[in-house]
């Protein structure tokens, strides 16, 4: 265990009793009338998910930045997460917003197929090229499609419900969407995991890692599995949160030898307490409705994102 999975676990145990008590109102489980049922059925599942969700999207980020090579390299590049929201606002579209299932199943779906796409375009070749914009052209794809329905929506309330879950939150989620998402979000953690070898073979150039025996396609494959599980079922439960894949391993390279391998469980520590702090914040903000906590991340990661940039031109001139 090293020293940055050391510190965001020790951040994680302070941060998530917190995230229980934190609200619009403080809860008070000694003096709160029903305070154990809302701490079991509305705090403690949020928290587990938030945890769950920026554990995955961490985990990602720093795989994806390990294989491309590039400090500012997002799981949104894959394809995937706009792939997943294409798939939920398709059962918005067809009304099945209501059901407890479907909108996740189709959201699960819609990663699927753009998981299943990117490993048919790049997935023979693992050329890093190719990869991109494959990523880039599903984006783009799912992102058209997604406007298209929008545009064509049957009714106004459902163009509302489409607009809202895509800003992402996780306002009234349950043990159902803990059930949903943590399973698939560990199986891929599991399988980005596998790929912590090549990716530090990596590091030494691809002809490098072709020596030591890495293949590149079995690579590919791992990594898109496991992107796709973690960011498809965050997704699937709490609609579009970006710049935590971003951002995490930013914070966590500083704290390491910089190596893909070691970047990964801290990374996903990180993201997990990104994410929960995150969604604490917004809950306490005193505005009318509660800010929608892709937005509070897009609020973060765009001015992050430009810090970035304008670092990189310096290092450039």
């Amino acid at each position: 265990m090293n020293r940055a999975t050391r510190l965001f676990l020790a951040l994680l145990v302070i941060a998530f009793p917190l995230s229980l008590l934190a609200g619009r109102v403080w809860l008070d489980p000694a003096s709160t009338p029903n305070a154990a049922v809302i701490l079991a059925e509305l705090r403690l599942p949020r928290a587990v998910l938030a945890v769950t969700i920026g554990a995955g999207l961490g985990a990602a980020g720093a795989a994806m930045q390990g294989y491309l090579r590039n400090p500012l390299a997002d799981p949104g590049l894959f394809g995937i997460a706009p792939g997943a929201a294409l798939g939920a606002v398709t059962s918005f579209w067809f009304g099945y917003a209501a059901s407890p299932y479907l909108l996740p199943l189709f959201a699960l779906v819609g990663a699927g197929g753009a998981m299943a796409l990117l490993a048919l375009i790049a997935g023979r070749t693992g050329g890093i090229a190719l990869f991109t914009l494959a990523g880039l052209m599903i984006a783009s794809l799912a992102g058209a499609l997604t406007s298209l329905a929008i545009s064509l929506a049957p009714n106004a309330f459902a163009m509302s419900q489409i607009v809202t879950w895509l800003m992402g939150a996780l306002t009234d989620r349950s043990w159902q969407d803990v059930y949903l998402a943590a399973p698939l979000t560990l199986l891929g953690i599991a399988c980005l995991w596998r790929t912590a070898r090549a990716l530090d073979a990596l590091t030494l150039g691809d002809a490098a890692a072709r020596s030591l025996g890495i293949e590149p396609g079995r690579l590919l494959f791992w990594l898109i599995l496991g992107i796709g599980l973690t960011v498809g079922s965050g997704v699937a439960v709490a609609g579009i949160i970006g710049f935590v894949g971003l951002i995490v391993p930013h914070l966590v390279r500083t704290l390491t030898d910089r190596t893909p391998s070691q970047l990964l469980l801290p990374s996903a520590l990180a993201g997990a307490v990104l994410v929960l702090v995150a969604d604490s914040v917004v809950r306490i903000l005193p505005l009318v409705t509660e800010l929608r906590l892709g937005i509070a991340l897009s609020l973060i990661g765009a001015p992050f994102f430009l810090w970035l940039l304008l670092r990189m031109r310096r290092g450039l001139a």
